[in-house]
C-alpha cells in the first residue's frame, strides 16, 4: 500500500468516525465537479478543522480570500453565531456563481457575501468600508500570498486568527532554489510572518486525501 493510499484510508477512517454526514457539503462538491471547478477544496477533515477553529475563536466576522466553489465558505459559515458574517473573495465569475448557489442551497446565503474580482482590488474596498475581521482564511493564488498577508494585517482585529493553506507543497517550501512562483510566494509569506512582531505563528504539516501539504496558523497581537 502506498503512502497516499494509507493517508486516504486514514482520512476515510476519521471522516467515518468523527464527521457526521453533511448533505450540503456533499452537494456543493458535486455541483463544483459538474461545473468543472478544480477539485482543490480543503478536504472534509480540513474543513472541519476550519469550522472548529472559527468556533473556538467565537468568530463573528470572517474573511476568506479564495472562494472557489464555496465549500470552505460553508464550513466557516457553520461556525458563525446568529449575527455573524463571512466575506469571501473570488476572482473567477463562473466559480463565484456556483459558490453563491452552493451557499444558498446550504441555507447560508444571508450570512455569506461573495465578492467577485481580483482580491488585491477588492481588499482595499473592505478597508475603506471600515471592516475588520477576527478570523481570516487565505487560500487563493500562492504568488500573491505576501500581499494577502499585508492586507490581512490591515483588516485584522487585535487577536485575530489568520490561517493560510497549502504552505508545504509536498515539501517544496524548503527548496531555496525553487523556481515555482507558488513556492516562492509561500516562502516570502512565511518570511513576512517571521519578521512581523505583531504575529505569533506556527505551521502544521498535513497528509490525507489531498496529499502532503499544511497550514500556517497565526495570531495577530
Amino acid at each position: 500500500m502506498t503512502e497516499l493510499n494509507v493517508w486516504q484510508y486514514v482520512d476515510d477512517y476519521f471522516m467515518t468516525k468523527l464527521l457526521s454526514e453533511n448533505e450540503h457539503l456533499n452537494t456543493a462538491l458535486q455541483a463544483n465537479k459538474a461545473a468543472g471547478i478544480p477539485e482543490i477544496d480543503v478536504s472534509p477533515t480540513q474543513g472541519r478543522l476550519l469550522y472548529l477553529l472559527a468556533k473556538m475563536k467565537s468568530a463573528v466576522n470572517i474573511l476568506e480570500i479564495g472562494t472557489l466553489g464555496g465549500y470552505s465558505s460553508i464550513c466557516l459559515a457553520q461556525a458563525l453565531p446568529q449575527a455573524g458574517k463571512v466575506v469571501t473573495l473570488e476572482i473567477n465569475e463562473e466559480y463565484a456563481k456556483v459558490a453563491k448557489q452552493n451557499i444558498a442551497n446550504a441555507g447560508y446565503g444571508p450570512k455569506v457575501e461573495v465578492i467577485v474580482g481580483n482580491a488585491l482590488d477588492t481588499l482595499p474596498n473592505l478597508k475603506n468600508a471600515g471592516l475588520l475581521f477576527d478570523f481570516i482564511f487565505i487560500d487563493a493564488d500562492k504568488p500573491n500570498n505576501p500581499a494577502y498577508l499585508k492586507w490581512a494585517l490591515k483588516l485584522a482585529k487585535s487577536g485575530a486568527l489568520i490561517i493560510a493553506d497549502n504552505v508545504v507543497r509536498n515539501g517544496e517550501v524548503t527548496n531555496e532554489n525553487s523556481e515555482d512562483e507558488r513556492v516562492r510566494g509561500v516562502q516570502e509569506f512565511i518570511d513576512l510572518v517571521k519578521a512581523n512582531p505583531r504575529i505569533e505563528a506556527t505551521a502544521i504539516q498535513t497528509v490525507g486525501v489531498k496529499g502532503y501539504d499544511g497550514f500556517v496558523l497565526a495570531v495577530v497581537n
